[in-house]
């Protein structure tokens, strides 16, 4: 008889309208692929070579002010320029060679003048000033005309190609709304038209209704393993609440969703005794001056981490050229996180 848990399967992402293989019975196979180098945390309160520590020159020469909560400040090496000229260039008949000038700004946010702490170190007033400052700059940068989406995500630890160990996330305001964006909005648009309830909200539903995949919960918020997940302890988090952007919580959701990043962010860091890497992005709406009912206010977490903090998951033949591919189930992995403290 079929199982989930024990047999090859693929499972179907509705978000993105894509598929996932999940092969359980590969988690018995030995590894003797790469190592990674265990990571090391012991950094100081304050490094006088950090950019991001108060009081420091930053590379292009300013100064970090001597903060004492969240500080942000626009990238000295933004990606996307405010000021970018308006133009397109098209080759071909049909133009097969296209390229589109685009605006942006990019800014960063650093969590705490500690050089020293994570996500998962801060306090819950602190946690609570970051989710504050998110909402704040999603507002502030909504606002402004030509913005058509605002994305908040933080590249934790080396392995996630983080150059700077200092606490920090980033935000990115485009003009354009972005292709993972583009997909999530296409999906629950349709199932809204079809449905006339947010995709996600039914989601969330269902799995507090199964409980397998649930790792953490408080009475706003909730962080679960999706039954797509592609990475092996990735993780999403829920408002109970529809929610479409973070300036809509009230002040009672923030502290929630302060609570549910402690909790998730802890579990990271106690499965494998170690700083645990992770690509973290915050969800909303496009900020487009329009309502969007069929969106949801989502994070998602995805670490490479596979079976210790030295062994990561690489996507490369199959997942690469094919489509994503995962061994341990998403039950197993909500099961190790949901059972630590």
């Amino acid at each position: 008889m079929f199982s989930l848990s024990d047999h090859p399967h693929r499972r179907y992402n509705p978000l993105t309208d894509e598929w996932v293989v999940v092969s359980p019975h590969r988690t018995k196979r030995p590894w003797q692929g790469q190592i990674e180098a265990p990571p090391l945390d012991t950094r100081p309160a304050y490094d006088p070579q950090c950019y991001l520590c108060p009081g420091n020159a930053r590379a292009g020469g300013a100064i970090t002010p001597d903060y004492s909560g969240t500080f942000v400040f626009d990238n000295d090496y933004a990606a996307l320029l405010p000021d970018a000229p308006t133009s397109e260039v098209a080759v071909g008949d049909p133009p097969l060679l296209r390229a589109v000038a685009e605006r942006g700004i990019c800014r960063v946010v650093c969590y705490s003048p500690r050089h020293d702490l994570s996500m998962g170190q801060l306090t819950p007033p602190e946690l609570r000033a970051v989710v504050d400052t998110w909402a704040a700059q999603t507002a502030e940068l909504g606002a402004i005309e030509w913005v058509r989406h605002v994305l908040i995500f933080e590249n934790r630890g080396a392995m996630m190609g983080a150059s700077n160990p200092h606490p920090h996330g980033q935000l990115w305001a485009t003009s354009f709304l972005p292709g993972q964006m583009v997909r999530e909005s296409q999906t629950q648009l349709a199932y809204h038209a079809a449905n006339r309830r947010a995709m996600l909200g039914d989601y969330l539903r269902l799995e507090l209704a199964r409980g397998e995949r649930l790792v953490c919960a408080n009475e706003h918020f909730v962080a679960l393993v999706p039954f797509w997940a592609v990475w092996p302890f990735e993780t999403m988090v829920l408002p109970r609440r529809s929610a479409t952007a973070l300036p809509e919580l009230d002040g009672d959701e923030r502290d929630g969703l302060a609570d549910i990043l402690k909790q998730l962010t802890t579990r990271y860091d106690a499965l494998f005794e170690a700083s645990f890497p992770y690509s973290m992005g915050v969800h909303q709406a496009p900020t487009d001056g329009q309502a969007h009912p069929e969106w949801l206010l989502h994070l998602h977490f995805l670490p490479p981490l596979l079976r210790s903090a030295t062994v990561r998951k690489f996507m490369v033949g199959f997942e690469l050229l094919g489509e994503p591919q995962r061994d341990i189930t998403p039950e197993q992995a909500a099961a190790r996180l949901r059972e630590l403290s």
